[in-house]
Formats: C-alpha cells, structure tokens, sequence
C-alpha cells in the first residue's frame, strides 16, 4: 500500500485495511481556547453515533467538507468539575483529630461508621505483570481483594501510594486505599496506621516543596506585601524616563523616536551622567546588597555590558532539559521525566498577575519534589511593575529552593499574546531589557532565564538581534524554540537560524569579555538522532524538550544513552503505572485526588497515543510531525495504547484508579480524540 506524503512509514504487515489516515492532532487550533464547552465522560462514543456517515457501501468513510471541520481544532473552553465522596467527612475527623466545631456545628460528618458504609469500594493498583498483553479490557481484581469483615468497602490487601511513599497517609479515613493503612485495636475499632521510622527517613526526600503560606497569600490580595527591591527600582526607572524624556526635548537638534526601545539604546558619558545619590536609607541599603544603582544598567548600551556579579553561573551543557509545559508539565509528569532521565524542569508558566493577586492556584505551579535536582519557575507578563516585583516574592519566600526564574517570551496563544505578554515581547525589546535589569536585581543570586521564539512574524526573525541584548542584561541562558509567533507548529523548525543565534550570542560574549551562557534550541526533536545531530550542527548546548517528550516521556534514556528505544508496551504500561502512582502522591488519596490524577493521566495519554513504536516502522528515525495510519500493535496491549479514543484513555485510567464515576467527565483536548476515525 502506497502512503501519501508525511505519513509514518509503517510496515505493511502491521496497517489496518482502510482508506484513511488517521488525522493528524491540531496542535495550533487547540492552543489557547477560552469558551466553555459540553463535557461529558460518554462524549466521545455520543459524538461518534452523532457524527458518523450514514451511508453504506464503498462510499462509506468519505466524510464531507464540513465534516472534516466539525473534526479538527479544539473542544473550546474545557471543564473539569471535582467528584466528592457522597457523604462528606470531616477532615480533622478523618486524621484521628477533634474538631473545634464539634459534631452539633461542624458542616461536615463526624460519623466515621456511617460514612464507611456509604464510602465507594477501595482501589487497588495493580502490578503490570497482572495485566495479559492480549487483554484489552480492564481486568477484574475483585478476586485478590480482601475485604474488612465490618466494612467491606475497605480492602486489606491493597496498598496506599501515599502511605507507601512517606509512612502516613494525609487523607486519613477519606483516602481511596484505606486497606493499605489502617487497622483494628483491641477495643474493635478501626485506627490509622503510622510508620514513623518511614516518616523520619523520608522527610526531605518525598516532601513537596515551595508552599505559600496563607498570611503571604493574604498580604498579596489585600497589596500589603512590601516590594522594597522593586518599589525602589520602579521608582528610579521612572525617574530616568522622565530624566530621558527632559533631556530629548532640551536637545533640539536631535531627532527622538518614540517607544519603549529608545531608552535601552541612549548613550549617556560618565561626563554627561550625574552621580546618583540613594533617596533613603533603605534604597542605601538595597543598593549595597546587590552592588550598584537598581537602574544603573538600564540606559546601559552595548559598549558598557551590564555585569551582575553575584549570580550564580549556570554549567548546564550537556544535561537534559525538559521544557515548561502548560496543563501537561505538571509535577507528576516532571517527576516521571525525571525518572527517564531529564536533568533540568520547569514547572508550568504562571501568570505575573495571577502570583500577585496571591492566587492559590497560581502559586501551586512553583511546587517542587525533592527529585527535580535542578527546577526553575516560569513567569508571564508584559511590564516591569508586575514582573519584577513576582520576582521578589520568588526570591524571598523560596530562598534556596529555586535555581533559576525562566521569563517566557515564546507563548503564542492569543489570550498571552494580546495582553502584551509572551511572545509579544519580542516587539519590544526597550520593556524587555528593563524587566530583565529588573528582575535580576530583584532575584539576588537567583539566575534568570529567557525562552522565545525566533519572532513574531514570519520572515521578519529577530532573535539574532535580541539574543546578544539579553546577554548584556543579565540573561544567564537562552533558549530559542525555531519558530515564529505566527508560524507555530505550521512548518518544520528552523534548525540553521537557530545556528546564526547562537553564533551572534557567542560573538558578543567574546566581544564584551562576558562569561559564555548556556544555549538551548528547541523545535520537532523525537529521536536520540535529532538531538545530537542538531547539537553537533548548531553549537547549542542542549535542546530543550516539549512535545517530544509528552509523546515519549522515554526521550530522555535515549538522549543519554545514545540509542532508539524499542520500547514494549508492558514498559509503556510500567510507566503509565508510574504516572498514577505519583498522581496520587500529588493530587491526592480521597475521591477528589484520584479523579483528578485521573484527569491528568488522560490528559498525558491524549499525547502518548500519537508514539508509533519503533519495531513496526519500516525505517529510522520517527519523525514527530509524521501522521499515523491505521496500523495494529504487536500485541492487543499495544493496539490499545495507540488509541487515539479518548474512551480508551478511561478504560486505561481504570486499570490503575478504578473505575471512574458516572458523574466524571472529561473533554479531550482534541476534537479528533473525541471520534472514531470514519474508515
């Protein structure tokens, strides 16, 4: 069978007997969707029955025009409501703890028999050698359950991941997996188990770290949290604008453009620049803390480098570097890349706004697990008075837990792009240098890091004037993803410019006399063979690894061991495993933890279907922007795993969280997943 151009060349022996290509997931029309949407758990097989061809015979599978639309781009606006235990308990109760409410005022149960008796069936995980590779149902484990003689929803022969990790379980009677630590005393009556030995030994091991308390939380919303680094800065670079602005219109002979870019590039001589005298003691003091003036770099140019001594250098050549990655890079899925061998994280870009405003959801994106050994936080926004005083707040309260502040300049999605944020910044390189002068200063000895696109529009890169810039403000490592702002994931990225960057960057360092920055690029890396070959060709120090690694969270072992990995599907399923296992560690034990570890687990597969394994491909290597055919696995396991059902992403799920409730739902992020493909 002749495959059109830009499909996966699978073996012969391994296609399905159809018409079609599988289509291929919209990554571009499913970025940045905010309407909201149906959702429903049963949405993929309804959306089937109500989107199939009706005809019959050989015109059966050719899909008109309007169709094919209805198939492409994003389910808009998903939304994911929390599953809660029919009878709420206590939480305090259900830690073995008293109320201060007491049963009479606490809104929630304090009866701990009664909410046992209507509590759902314990989950047990299962090990992957119990599940056959040819059946591709979700097994049936009743038969090694064991059930609590009083109360048969707790099962005494499963396991908690939670428990199992740390030695005490936080969810107490509410967790999922109450068998695995929970037991009956002498009086007859059930208590919680504790290991403390565990407890002890694996206290900064297993811990999550960077928590915000609170009282930080609340100073944030009411504006009471003092900002003195970035009050004094602000202050000062309002004062050299207005400075700038006086002198250009005294100077009538010379000609002034305006925008944000003329006060990075005015050449001020020692002679011509008064020596600056701090305002207060505490700018006094701010000032010897840090070295310096707080704006003395930003009217800086390139003959007199800004030099920030006190940061920490970063020596990352050579170490793998997963990139920041909205809803998907979230800890779990960073601690299972970890596993794999990735070196450097990021957790996933937060919004300067949002930190601010002390939005608890927002700061539960700087959390950290003790594996990611060298772990950055993602900022967003589009003006020094919010960037750098987020910044600050990093800076205080994660002292010692935060090795660098990544400031994203490559998000393309219109919601970012619009306010002035992500990869908008790239137009205005004059805010950019002064939210970087500013961050850094605010950052201490914390390094700052900047990601971005080539440009904003196609055919007008500029990156290579950018790069050098960001170098003399402080950048302490770059990576440039190889592609515009407009052309998102449309064409193949652009490798050879990705060279031309780095070899201005380094022609600047040599120039300025400036210590060398790492260098990343980024861009349609899938292979061991990708990846060197595109550090060999570039003289980038690494490439930063995206959706790569969504699809094969594996890419890291063979980046580091130089090989292409035929993995089974029995290793696949360890691994999705894996994933479940640190869900739970995350997200939770009780009902509402395990169906949002659930949420994310499918949200990990709708990626991790698209891998087409290595041992039914006629040649290497893959190519990640390749589309698949109908093609059959070597075993059912395999078949299944490469389902691009969203359907089959829960039946998966349920072999490791149980089954999922009738009032769950999940939207897949694809309008593709959503239907069978018509064949």
């Amino acid at each position: 069978m002749k495959l059109p151009p830009g499909t996966a060349p699978v073996r012969a022996e391994y296609l399905l007997p159809v018409n079609n290509v599988v289509s291929a997931p919209d990554d571009d029309a499913a970025e940045g969707t905010t309407k909201p949407a149906r959702s429903d758990r049963h949405s993929s097989a309804r959306d089937d029955d109500d989107n199939r061809d009706s005809r019959s015979g050989p015109t059966r599978g050719k899909l008109t025009k309007e169709q094919k639309k209805a198939q492409r781009g994003a389910n808009k606006g998903r939304r994911f409501g929390k599953v809660r235990d029919e009878l709420d308990l206590c939480w305090r109760v259900a830690n073995g703890a008293n109320c201060e409410y007491g049963a009479e005022q606490c809104k929630f149960s304090h009866d701990i028999p009664a909410y046992l008796a209507v509590k759902q069936q314990d989950i047990r995980i299962p090990d992957t050698t119990e599940i056959s590779d040819t059946l591709s149902v979700v097994p049936d484990f009743t038969k090694v359950a064991k059930p609590h003689p009083e109360h048969p929803s707790i099962d005494l022969n499963t396991f908690c991941p939670i428990f199992k990790e740390t030695g005490e379980c936080r969810y107490g009677f509410k967790c999922r997996f109450l068998g695995g630590h929970v037991q009956t005393d002498a009086s007859g009556n059930l208590t919680l188990v504790k290991d403390e030995e565990k407890k002890a030994r694996t206290a900064v091991s297993s811990q999550e770290l960077n928590f915000v308390g609170g009282d930080v939380q609340k100073q944030l919303r009411s504006k009471k949290y003092p900002f003195p680094i970035s009050d004094a800065y602000l202050r000062e670079m309002q004062q050299n604008d207005a400075q700038t602005n006086s002198t250009s219109k005294i100077n009538s002979g010379a000609v002034v453009l305006a925008g944000p870019e003329q006060n990075m590039d005015v050449d001020t001589t020692a002679s011509e620049k008064p020596a600056r005298v701090p305002t207060s003691a505490a700018e006094e003091l701010i000032e010897n803390r840090i070295g310096g003036s707080l704006l003395a770099s930003t009217s800086d140019t390139p003959d007199v480098p800004v030099r920030f001594a006190e940061k920490k250098r970063l020596h990352w050549s050579g170490k793998t570097y997963l990139a920041p990655l909205t809803t998907v890079g979230n800890l779990p899925f960073r601690q299972l890349c970890v596993k794999y061998g990735a070196d450097i994280t990021c957790g996933e870009m937060g919004l300067a706004n949002s930190f601010l405003a002390g939005s608890k959801e927002e700061w539960s994106l700087v959390r950290r697990h003790p594996s990611e050994k060298i772990f950055g936080v993602q900022v967003a926004g589009n003006k020094p008075s919010t960037l750098v005083p987020t910044a600050e707040v990093i800076a205080k309260e994660f002292a010692g837990n935060i090795d660098f502040v990544d400031l994203n300049c490559g998000c393309p999605i219109d919601l970012v792009f619009k306010s002035g944020s992500g990869s908008a910044l790239l137009d205005t390189p004059g805010k950019l240098g002064k939210i970087l002068i500013g961050m850094n200063k605010a950052l201490g000895d914390i390094p700052v890091t900047v990601k971005l696109r080539t440009g904003v529009k196609d055919g007008k890169n500029t990156a290579h004037k950018t790069m050098p810039k960001a170098v003399e403000w402080g950048t302490s490592c770059i990576t440039l993803h190889g592609r515009s702002r407009q052309q998102r994931y449309t064409r193949l990225a652009d490798w050879d410019y990705i060279k031309e960057c780095v070899e201005a960057v380094r022609a600047r360092e040599a120039e300025e006399d400036l210590p060398p920055i790492p260098i990343f690029g980024g861009g349609d890396c899938y292979s061991s063979q990708d990846y060197w070959s595109n550090v060999e060709k570039t003289g980038v120090d690494g490439v930063m690894l995206g959706r790569g690694a969504l699809i094969k969270p594996w890419l890291f072992t063979e980046v580091k061991e130089r090989r292409e990995w035929d993995i089974s599907a029995r290793e696949r399923l360890d691994l999705i495993r894996t994933y479940a296992e640190y869900g739970i560690n995350h997200f939770g034990s009780d009902t509402a933890g395990v169906n949002t570890a659930r949420r994310y687990l499918c949200e990990a597969l709708s990626f991790q279907y698209r891998y087409i394994p290595i041992g039914v491909l006629e040649h290497l290597p893959a190519r990640i922007n390749d589309r698949a055919p109908a093609f059959r696995g070597r075993d059912e396991l395999e078949t299944l795993l490469a389902s691009g059902n969203s359907s089959d992403w829960i039946k998966i799920s349920e072999m490791f969280l149980g089954p999922a409730p009738e009032s769950w739902t999940f939207t897949p992020k694809h309008k593709s997943n959503s239907v069978e493909s018509q064949g």
